[in-house]
């Protein structure tokens, strides 16, 4: 029976090593070349170093980690470690230039560090971008990571310490999200998901693909998993998906000594903490207590005498947007958040709050573009293009429509060329007129200012408004065009026509959403888009038509 050799054992796993460490080298995957050499003997890896062709050596000492540096070197040969302790010390110098020019930039508040980390990659020094990045907060980091193309964004993610990756993937679009988390190895993505808390990491899960969602999800355990799995059963848009598990919960009837004695056995307090919960012994809400009035109380005063109860608990199926009106109204830095029984399960902080908010107007504004508020900014060009072609068709069709309009009149326009001039004043006047109704209401309807009840006095307005705007500049541009062309006739129809026009404009500013809202359709999305056919149409007719009618 034969027995294995330790040593060439101990010779294949070296070797093995090794390879594993140039093909991670070769696709780009730093992490993993990281790990590696955290786990290599120093003297390994200074034989790796001197076996790779200089750009592969360089590339692999911009992933040795500074305090490994000097235990490596004493393993390298002389002109090797000469040339690596180079490389170090221009890093070290392009870091103190740039640490230099970062401070004459904040002073100005023109903080780049996309310049900074650019360089440092068509440089080849990754080292750099890491001190970078570690210096930078995750959300920052997240915006770098967005303005970067593809190729750049990759490199520069290998360099985000794992301990930070699952913060700074909270932070991404959807898209960008799920790519940069298939880069991640496995074991990565889970590491990095348990440094997260815990609404952040019901909020990677829910932004992942099923797949990774659900391995994070298997990859947690215990007390937490079930804070998690509990989470997780509500719907991504109400309060209980915003909800955070770590109330701290106090009874009425404890004192306050004994509430500041327990507060100091916790290591720290969640954070957006402003007020303890007070329940009962079942659990049920009750109300809140400030943390200035806990400090300021003498110590044998019940929590009864100082808690308030104006602040009503949260239902955990609240749709999210109102929920922020909620802390918008109230000036709110948390919340409690109740179940149909009135038990207190947690509570809502600002900043979810803010994020919401923050998301919904980059969805309105990249909708109203007919573009995917989630979507990556530098993705491929094909599919850019087949997303925004399906919008162009539609922007065509409106157009094709308003085109028909003005092909009624192609006999006026033969007849008299001034109008075909004059034409586009009357469709952008209707189209600015009616885009300021438009916004207004959409406004209001988001704030829950425009209601049943007050519709018709804003109708009355709107048209007030429009009627005083369109005789005003129905006479001025009136004039303007008799004093281009000198004919009255045409002066008078194009003032006449902008009166209409502006009135219909104010009408269907105020409709359109309205009409849109009731039936579930999202008017930023497709408000403007109906609001410019009716503009252009009305506006061309009434033109055209009364010309027509007067003038031939």
């Amino acid at each position: 029976m034969s027995q294995t050799d330790p040593a060439a054992s101990d010779e294949s796993r070296s070797q093995s090593d090794i390879s594993l460490v140039i093909q991670a080298l070769s696709e780009g995957r730093n992490k993993r070349v990281r790990k590696f050499i955290q786990r290599m003997h120093p003297a390994k890896t200074a034989a790796l170093l001197e076996m790779l062709d200089s750009d592969q050596r360089a590339a692999l000492w911009q992933q040795v980690d500074p305090t490994l540096e000097a235990r490596i070197q004493p393993h390298l040969n002389q002109l090797l470690s000469t040339e690596l302790a180079g490389q170090t010390g221009e890093d070290s110098a392009a870091e103190q230039a740039e640490q230099a020019e970062l401070r004459r930039n904040s002073r100005v508040g023109e903080v780049n560090h996309l310049d900074a980390v650019r360089k440092a990659l068509g440089a080849g020094r990754l080292k750099r971008v890491a001190k970078t990045l570690r210096r930078m907060h995750p959300a920052k980091v997240a915006g770098l990571l967005e303005a970067l193309p593809p190729d750049e964004r990759r490199a520069v993610w290998s360099m985000v310490d794992t301990d930070r990756a699952g913060k700074v993937l909270t932070y991404l679009h959807d898209e960008i999200r799920t790519a940069l988390a298939r880069e991640l190895d496995m074991e990565d993505l889970v590491a990095s998901a348990q440094h997260l808390e815990l609404d952040d990491l019901v909020d990677l899960i829910q932004g992942l693909p099923e797949d990774l969602g659900t391995r994070l999800l298997q990859a947690t355990s215990g007390a937490r998993r079930e804070q998690l799995e509990s989470m997780l059963s509500y719907p991504e848009d109400s309060a209980g998906g915003l909800m955070n598990a770590d109330a701290i919960e106090v009874r009425a009837d404890v004192r306050i000594g004994t509430v500041l004695r327990y507060l100091r056995l916790l290591e720290s307090l969640p954070p957006q903490t402003d007020m303890l919960m007070v329940v009962d012994r079942q659990g049920n809400y009750q109300g809140t207590l400030r943390l200035g009035a806990l400090v300021t109380a003498e110590p044998t005063r019940r929590v009864l005498d100082l808690m308030h109860t104006d602040i009503s608990g949260i239902p955990v199926d609240m749709d999210a947007a109102d929920v922020a009106q909620i802390f918008q109204d109230l000036d709110l830095l948390s919340a409690p958040v109740v179940d149909a029984n009135n038990r207190l399960i947690g509570r809502i902080t600002v900043d979810d709050v803010v994020d919401l908010i923050r998301e919904n107007s980059d969805r309105t504004m990249m909708q109203m573009a007919g573009l995917d508020d989630e979507a990556d900014m530098f993705a491929p060009v094909l599919v850019s293009s087949r997303r925004r072609a399906v919008w162009l068709g539609v922007n065509l069709l409106t157009a094709f429509l308003a085109s028909w309009v003005i092909g009624r009149f192609q006999a006026t326009l033969s007849q008299l060329v001034a109008l075909a001039v004059l034409m586009p004043i009357v469709a952008s006047m209707g189209g600015i007129a009616g885009s300021q109704t438009l916004t207004l209401v959409i406004r209001g309807l988001a704030l829950g200012q425009v209601q049943k009840g007050n519709i018709r006095i804003l109708l009355n307005r709107e048209i007030g408004v429009s009627i005083l705007n369109g005789a005003l500049w129905a006479v001025v541009i009136a004039l303007l065009a008799v004093a281009w062309f000198g004919d009255w006739g045409i002066g008078g129809v194009l003032g006449a026509a902008i009166l209409i026009n502006l009135l219909c404009a104010a009408l269907a500013g105020l409709a359109i959403p309205l009409v849109l809202d009731r039936l579930g359709i999202d008017p930023a999305l497709a408000g403007s888009v109906i609001l410019t056919t009716v503009t252009d149409v009305v506006g061309f007719f009434s033109f055209l038509g009364l010309a027509t009618w007067l003038l031939l």
